[in-house]
């Protein structure tokens, strides 16, 4: 499920950066970077100052994703959380800006705004877990839609309102509308199965334990001054053990918009919901 979200995940990067999907596979992903990409991902900076200088266009890269473990050996890259690129890909979303505003490229007169939030999840505990959620919020009426850029990833959208479209003014404030998107996302936290976090716990205090044993007697043959270089370093020791074990939970906001959909779609997206 992680690997299929990376996957669709990406399609929508890709798709929204008006980059050319080459392959779109079951876990394959092959795709050529606008220049604007390639700067920010491939790290070629004298490549581009070079073809400027000659009054040429470039070339672009064309990269291929693996996130299906099944295609693994195949030529191209692996990518999962954790892994490099992914996370230069996040980066790049930040550098590039966080919020967005896209219409959807239609003949329908009227568009509706949809506040769009997509969010990652790191549970850290004894081991780390990452989840990605695409939270839509309609703003006339407040349907909210699980999975949002999956469910809209084969339409075209356009920074420019399309002729002979007018949208529709929100009744529901953006800040309202976060504000019950963040509401969702704790309720979503709150409804998981936590027994990494009761492991995780249960696993730091018997590290605590071990470790109160050790210096405890140490302490007790010590002299003054001993104890308190000890002391230090049962302290620092004890926060290192924390930042480890101690199960967290954090939820940052990868980007977001607003996205401008006719009546037509958004019946079809509410319909993927059942």
């Amino acid at each position: 499920m992680e690997q299929q979200a990376i996957h669709n995940y990406l399609v929508n990067f890709f798709t929204l950066n008006k980059c050319e999907i080459k392959e779109n596979e079951s876990g394959k992903l092959t795709v050529t970077l606008n220049e604007d990409l390639d700067r920010l991902l491939m790290n070629r900076p004298f490549y581009w100052e070079y073809i400027k200088k000659i009054g040429q266009e470039g070339t672009p890269a064309t990269l291929t994703f693996l996130s299906s473990p099944d295609r693994r050996e195949e030529k191209g890259e692996w990518i999962h959380f954790g892994s490099p690129r992914l996370h230069q890909i996040f980066q790049s979303q930040l550098q590039q800006g966080r919020f967005t505003m896209q219409y959807e490229q239609t003949n329908r007169s009227s568009l509706q705004p949809w506040l769009v939030s997509n969010i990652r999840i790191s549970y850290k505990g004894r081991q780390k877990k990452d989840e990605i959620l695409s939270i839509g919020l309609q703003l006339i009426n407040g349907t909210m839609v699980f999975n949002f850029m999956e469910l809209i990833q084969d339409l075209s959208f356009s920074s420019v309102i399309p002729d002979y479209c007018y949208t529709i003014s929100p009744i529901i404030r953006i800040t309202s509308g976060y504000k019950r998107i963040e509401n969702y996302i704790q309720q979503y936290i709150d409804s998981q199965k936590h027994e990494w976090a009761e492991d995780a716990f249960n696993h730091f205090n018997k590290e605590k334990e071990i470790l109160n044993h050790f210096y405890e007697s140490y302490l007790a043959a010590s002299d003054e001054e001993d104890k308190e270089e000890l002391t230090t370093r049962y302290q620092n020791e004890l926060d290192h053990l924390q930042k480890r074990l101690m199960p967290e939970i954090q939820v940052e906001t990868i980007n977001g918009g607003l996205f401008y959909l006719s009546e037509e779609t958004k019946n079809q997206v509410i319909k993927g919901l059942h």
